[in-house]
């Protein structure tokens, strides 16, 4: 983050001289929104007293508070064990199962009840009604092929790589009922990418899908999964054995063949265990529950380890306060179960409270823009959550189409990204028909759950703002020389949490060194502390607080790219770039899309003697999707004769970013190869 002296350059300059966080706190204060009388008489949380019982200075002891609302087969002895800073650890002497959180301790009341509504894409197949009861017959069958197929035991790993079907929660859970560590990849990353996450968490299990269905083609993915294979094969890492879902039960919809003694049909060997019932595991409630890879900063994907009392307590807490989910409510999470965003508020949060909860296949601009008006109108959906992006998408692609469907949503979530003034107002007005609540939430996929988010019943609502912390967060914005930023100072700095959580990630795994040194090193007061008040968490973005103590999030502060609420790593797409053998170099750039957000462009340089192609453009791009997958795809690959570069040699990706933004690059005039410049924005356009 640049420093926040006043501003005195030229509005030249501007565009590419200072942060973004630093333009942004210019923008103006929205007007407030307040909830409808009809929704805060039927919200979960109206009393404002629970800021000040959240307070600080009662801290740690309210988040048993949120351990409450959860079935403990051994209450815990310790709410917060602070003794190795900043491995925290919580509940501690609990035993508790996420499964039978989710599944098993609502069957008195609810076993009839929908708990997943799985939604396909195609609009001529039927809408699966997966009940309570069902859900717990099949997560425990799948648990007993896990244990007795498989061999699988509490504290193994188990890599995911399964698109948006029922069977992906049913095979999450059915691994919390084991305390089987899972790890979900998202589906449309590719075989190398699963791989990397497999090889990392050693996984000998590989669990996947013969096919699915992504604007209006039904994908192959059980070639990814040879990919994969190979792929962790020349890592040295052996996977034993390919569990294959069928998206058509009793038909196998992939044209990639089945390898003998490695790839097994779910369907078929599930026959073998009709009827069983597992006890869930009683595990401790610092274990781990899943691992979530993120991209970070260098190449390698990072694992982020959840755990499964603090964490369940923390996204079953959020979910019933701050999403304001009842049981009787129909609830979409529009995102992905591949994020975390997914874990927790499609999977674990909505089935610990015994609500019904939508799995979407699709594009949810596919076949038109009406679609997913018609699934909210088909199913009665109240609560409604996505991201920006599809906001965005749906925005541009039907304007009006909202007003075309009888859907009624009392509360509406935006997450992934900061959502723009403009944007949030269409969602209001022409989404939720001026009628809905929304909650604009502010958290990463290190959190478990949100962070920054106004109470729905409790806290007018702002545009462009995500609100305060959410009770029990307590954010403070640092400068550089770490400096408290009071709110209402008009100046940007780094947002971190002063106290743990119980939903914050317990390390990354097998890498605590990187844990410390990226999250809680930066603004450490003592590295010997054992005091937490000593470790602040920073996030790594950037934030501006309003006199009104709401928070403006501003984006990243280091160089990871946020596409469609995706993080991407810059360095993991330019290493991707680098697999290709004619590359020399390779800089990444964010690039503003009136979609998306933020997409990459890759500029690269060549070994000396070759010459720029689109054949050789159209390898970068290919090796980045093949390493990383299609939501990493570059906008364009630009091959340039030299990499604008300083004296000492590092190359000055402004540049780079102010040619593909369509700005004024500055003063190039330092620069150690300032000619290069004008060939560069030729190469580009």
């Amino acid at each position: 983050m640049a420093n926040n002296k006043p501003l005195r350059r030229s509005r030249k300059q501007q565009s590419v001289d200072i942060s973004e966080a630093q333009i942004a706190v210019h923008w103006r204060e929205e007007g407030y929104f307040s909830p409808r009388a009809q929704f805060i008489a039927q919200a979960n949380l109206t009393n404002k007293g629970v800021l000040k019982r959240f307070s600080l200075d009662k801290f740690p002891g309210y988040y048993e508070e949120f351990a409450d609302l959860l079935d403990w087969y051994k209450r815990w002895k310790k709410t917060l064990d602070t003794s190795n800073p900043p491995f925290w650890r919580w509940f501690v002497g609990g035993e508790i199962n996420a499964c039978y959180n989710c599944v098993d301790r609502h069957l008195a009341k609810h076993k009839n009840k929908t708990a997943i509504h799985f939604v396909p894409e195609t609009e001529h197949e039927a809408i699966q009604h997966v009940t309570y009861q069902e859900l717990y017959v099949r997560v425990n069958e799948f648990a007993a092929l896990l244990r007795d197929f498989c061999g699988l035991k509490a504290g193994d790993r188990v890599t995911l790589h399964m698109p948006m079907v029922a069977e992906l929660p049913i095979a999450m859970l059915a691994c919390a009922r084991l305390g089987v560590i899972h790890s979900q990849v998202f589906s449309g990353f590719s075989g190398k990418a699963c791989a990397d996450r497999a090889v990392d968490s050693e996984s000998r299990v590989l669990i996947t899908m013969d096919a699915y269905y992504r604007a209006g083609s039904l994908l192959d993915h059980k070639e990814k999964a040879d990919i994969a294979v190979a792929e962790a094969a020349k890592d040295g890492h052996k996977v034993d054995k390919v569990l294959i879902w069928q998206r058509y039960p009793g038909k196998y919809s992939s044209p990639t063949q089945l390898v003998a003694g490695r790839d097994f049909i779910v369907n078929d060997v599930l026959k073998q265990y009709r009827g069983k019932r597992l006890e869930p595991v009683r595990l401790p409630a610092e274990a781990p529950l899943f691992l979530m890879y993120t991209s970070g900063t260098t190449g390698r994907p990072k694992g982020c380890q959840h755990s499964i009392g603090g964490y369940l307590a923390y996204v079953t807490w959020t979910s019933k306060f701050i999403q304001d989910i009842h049981p009787e409510d129909v609830y979409w999470c529009m995102a992905d179960i591949g994020w975390i965003t997914g874990h927790s508020y499609i999977v674990y949060g909505p089935l610990a409270l015994a609500a019904s909860s939508v799995v979407y296949e699709g594009v949810p601009t596919h076949p038109d823009a009406g679609r997913p008006w018609r699934i909210a109108e088909d199913l009665d959906v109240n609560i409604f959550h996505t991201s920006p992006t599809a906001i965005r998408a749906l925005r541009r692609a039907g304007p009006e189409e909202p007003a075309k469907y009888n859907h009624h949503f009392k509360h509406m979530t935006t997450v992934g990204e900061p959502i723009e003034p403009e944007v949030w107002k269409w969602y209001y007005k022409v989404v939720g028909k001026s009628k809905a609540v929304i909650v604009d939430t502010w958290w990463q996929t290190e959190n478990g759950g949100f962070l920054c988010s106004t109470v729905p019943g409790i806290h007018k609502m702002k545009p462009g703002s995500a609100g305060p912390g959410i009770p029990g967060i307590h954010p403070v914005i640092y400068d550089d020389e770490g400096n408290e930023l009071p709110a209402g100072s008009g100046k940007a700095g780094n947002i971190c949490i002063r106290n743990p959580w119980p939903g914050g990630f317990q390390t990354i795994w097998k890498d605590p060194a990187r844990f410390v040194t990226q999250y809680y090193s930066r603004y450490c007061k003592n590295p010997k502390s054992k005091n937490w008040r000593d470790w602040p968490y920073m996030a790594g973005d950037g934030a501006v607080q309003a006199a009104d103590g709401y928070y403006r999030i501003l984006g990243r502060i280091d160089d990871v790219i946020n596409v469609a609420g995706h993080r991407l790593g810059t360095k993991e797409i330019e290493s991707a770039a680098l697999t290709v053998a004619e590359v020399a170099e390779a800089a990444v750039v964010p690039v503003a899309d009136p979609i998306k957000g933020k997409v990459p462009d890759l500029y690269v340089s060549l070994k000396p003697g070759l010459q720029a192609s689109k054949a050789l453009a159209d390898k970068v791009s290919g090796a980045v999707v093949f390493q990383i997958g299609p939501i990493a795809r570059p906008r364009t690959v630009v091959i340039v004769p030299d990499m604008p570069k300083t004296r000492s040699g590092k190359i000055m990706r402004r540049v780079l970013a102010a040619i593909s933004n369509h700005q004024d690059p500055g003063d190039v005039s330092t620069l150690a190869n300032p000619e290069v410049v004008e060939k560069i924005k030729e190469a580009a356009k």
